[in-house]
């Protein structure tokens, strides 16, 4: 096996058959840790992000926070109401791109999917970003080593996904269970302290929190709406399950439902608690050290100082809750790392992005979509220095544009069945639950359009501007990308009628020198029968071009042979020009190229070799009415290359050498009749190392 076969088969895991993929399915207590993670570990930072707002204005701004978390609240549960009845509706897994396809047509689908596809690279960029953060708060001495640290977690978690939606899941459910289990009893442990007296003191409760500006009036508002925006980042995630529903296991969408709900209350109650925890033990933070008087180095995480407070600095607990943040912030990107490579392959196969994007890799999981993905994170993580607070102002607007458009979507979608007839109208009872379902989705659609216009208005000059322009570019690009795939159907559709048989087939075998490949070329050129053939060099060097004739003719092979004359040493502009004079000639001739070549068995062999074959070839086939053939020779190292491929499971790969033997000595076996001759001049069959070398090689 050559080393990255077995580097990929050690990272990766062996290759999955087609049909196992119901093996990879999802039962609900893996499915949450997967499709979950994201909008649960928002509970670490959603928080901080609302008191880091309210901030600017001095403590006496803390006390709008709980009214701030329970309007983030109020929002989360409505939302969390709205998807389940975008799961029982759209159980495909198309999510918010389906909905809206469908109810609002394909450019309002086009621009929810560019939308999702930015804040799932958000989404890894924040969560890894966040993660490494609370790990520097635990462990100060690795903070100036932020952006590698986030980097190498990246890399990562492709390659655990990279192994398979199931195994990723597995190995994501224990921190994230984990996680779950260490907040309540953080919570349930803070509020029985508080109960009997002994109420937590956060480290940065003697701080004080220098404003910025007196706020009042409009400014005012503008700060707490800005404030109730950043707090919305708990609602990230939310929308991963219903673009997932094919990986559970049957009833599929209503362990989806169930999944999604269970997620919803979970969340709910740990972002409540850790709210509460973080006024009763006074956490006072700020968006810049500076403003924070008291404080010594970089501000610790909201999370971080509530479980200081509630078990103490240092202790096990506080240790378990900073491991365990950390961990579920890291994998919350897996959230991202389940969607966006799903989302891809929808748009893919609808032709909006690249048809790679559409299969499975060797372990059954969109392999392209995945590294994709990886790739944009890291390009924001590098950018951005891993800094939080810069990537959470470009963070929610992509979420927030879907949530609002798919809530449009689907009361389009209820009002449509409560409109038809016949015998697929709904019964009364069907129809009120329609209308609950209509009901529930139009209090969505609300809701999250006017967080939308919040989002965008609050945001804008902070970052947001980046992902107004980026989401713009993306739909135009997907429809670019369409546009080609649609040209490209219409110039592949055949004409009516039987295929039109050219004239006659010209025939051209490129030759550098006389060897067996050369031999075997010229001998499957003559036993494909054209209606003319000649052999066909390129005299780079007029010696060698001499030296080819006298072997040709003493070799007795009756071919033509046709030497172009090369004085400026260029090899392909001469078999071009010679090519397109056959087909000005004759345009309705076709002719056909043979180009000899051999076949090596490992990488550092290529780099002996010159890659004129290569260009020429590709040269040639955009020639109108030309056919390019490649003769392969395959050399004794070939054999091992075959082998390996053959333990990889990939086939055999069928030698050559016993399909149509090329002679040694004598001319080709087959028995030649003379071609057309062409313009006299010189030529070494692919280039000019090619000349006194050997042939056309796989070069």
């Amino acid at each position: 096996m050559a080393l990255t076969d077995r580097l990929k088969r050690g990272f990766v895991g062996r290759p999955i058959g087609s049909d196992r993929l119901g093996e990879t399915l999802l039962s609900k207590r893996v499915a949450l840790p997967v499709f979950a993670s994201d909008a649960l570990s928002s509970v670490s930072y959603a928080t901080e992000e609302i008191l880091l707002v309210l901030s600017l204005g001095g403590l006496a701004f803390y006390h709008l926070s709980p009214w701030l978390a329970g309007a983030v609240i109020v929002l989360m549960l409505t939302v969390v109401a709205s998807y389940r009845q975008n799961v029982h509706a759209y159980p495909s897994g198309g999510g918010d791109y389906e909905v809206v396809s469908t109810n609002l047509g394909p450019r309002a689908g086009l621009l929810v999917g560019s939308a999702l596809l930015v804040d799932y690279v958000l989404t890894v960029a924040v969560s890894v970003s966040a993660g490494v953060a609370n790990l520097t708060s635990a462990v100060t001495g690795l903070a100036p080593h932020k952006v590698i640290i986030a980097v190498v977690i990246v890399i990562v978690l492709t390659m655990m996904n990279l192994r398979g939606v199931r195994e990723s899941g597995t190995a994501f459910a224990i921190p994230t269970y984990g996680f779950v289990a260490g907040i309540a009893v953080m919570i349930v442990t803070g509020l029985i302290k508080t109960a009997f007296g002994h109420t937590p003191r956060a480290e940065s409760a003697g701080y004080h929190v220098v404003a910025e500006h007196d706020y009042a009036g409009f400014a005012l508002a503008f700060l707490v709406l800005r404030a109730f925006a950043s707090g919305c980042t708990a609602l990230t995630g939310v929308e991963a399950i219903s673009n997932g529903v094919p990986a559970f296991r049957k009833p599929k969408s209503r362990n989806a439902a169930t999944t999604l709900l269970l997620m919803g209350v979970i969340a709910v109650a740990m972002f409540a608690g850790v709210t509460a925890l973080a006024l009763i033990s006074d956490v006072h933070v700020a968006e810049h050290t500076k403003d924070l008087v008291g404080a010594s180095g970089e501000q610790p995480t909201v999370i971080a100082q509530v479980a200081a407070a509630v078990f103490g600095d240092g202790s096990p607990g506080f240790v378990y809750i900073a491991t365990v943040t950390t961990l579920i912030l890291m994998l919350a990107a897996n959230t991202a790392f389940n969607g966006f490579p799903v989302l891809g392959s929808i748009l893919a196969r609808d032709g909006y992005l690249p048809r790679q994007l559409h299969t499975r890799g060797d372990r059954l999981a969109y392999s392209n979509g995945i590294v994709l993905l990886a790739g944009f994170a890291v390009v924001l993580i590098v950018t951005y220095h891993a800094q939080v607070t810069a990537l959470i102002q470009l963070y929610i607007l992509g979420v927030f544009i879907s949530f609002t458009l798919s809530q449009t979507g689907m009361v389009r979608h209820w009002a449509r069945i409560l409109r038809s007839t016949g015998p697929s109208a709904p019964d009364p009872a069907g129809r009120r639950r329609i209308r609950r379902s209509q009901t529930i989705n139009f209090i969505g659609a609300c809701l999250t359009g006017t967080v939308l216009v919040l989002v965008l208005v609050t945001k804008f000059t902070h970052g947001a501007w980046i992902v107004c322009l980026a989401i713009p570019i993306i739909f135009l690009g997907m429809r670019g990308i369409r546009g080609h795939y649609d040209r490209v159907a219409v110039e592949l559709t055949p004409e009516p009628g039987p295929p039109t048989l050219p004239s006659r087939i010209r025939a051209v075998v490129l030759v550098s020198k006389i060897h067996a490949p050369t031999l075997r070329a010229l001998a499957y050129a003559k036993a494909s029968r054209p209606h003319s053939l000649v052999a066909l060099t390129v005299a780079v060097d007029q010696a060698d071009a001499d030296r080819l004739r006298d072997a040709w003719a003493e070799r007795g092979i009756s071919i033509d042979l046709v030497v172009l004359a090369s004085p400026y040493r260029e090899v392909t502009r001469p078999v071009l020009d010679y090519v397109a004079r056959i087909r000005r000639e004759s345009p309705r001739d076709v002719v056909a190229v043979y180009v000899p070549e051999y076949v090596v068995g490992h990488w550092w062999e290529h780099l002996l070799h010159n890659q004129s074959a290569l260009r020429l070839k590709a040269r040639l086939l955009f020639q109108p009415g030309v056919m390019v053939t490649s003769v392969p020779w395959q050399l004794a190292s070939s054999s091992g290359a075959e082998r390996r491929v053959e333990r990889t499971g990939a086939g055999a790969v069928r030698r050559g050498r016993a399909a149509l033997p090329g002679p040694v000595g004598g001319p080709p076996t087959l028995e030649p009749t003379r071609g057309s001759t062409g313009a006299a001049g010189s030529t070494g069959a692919v280039g000019p190392a090619d000349v006194g070398s050997p042939p056309a090689e796989r070069e």
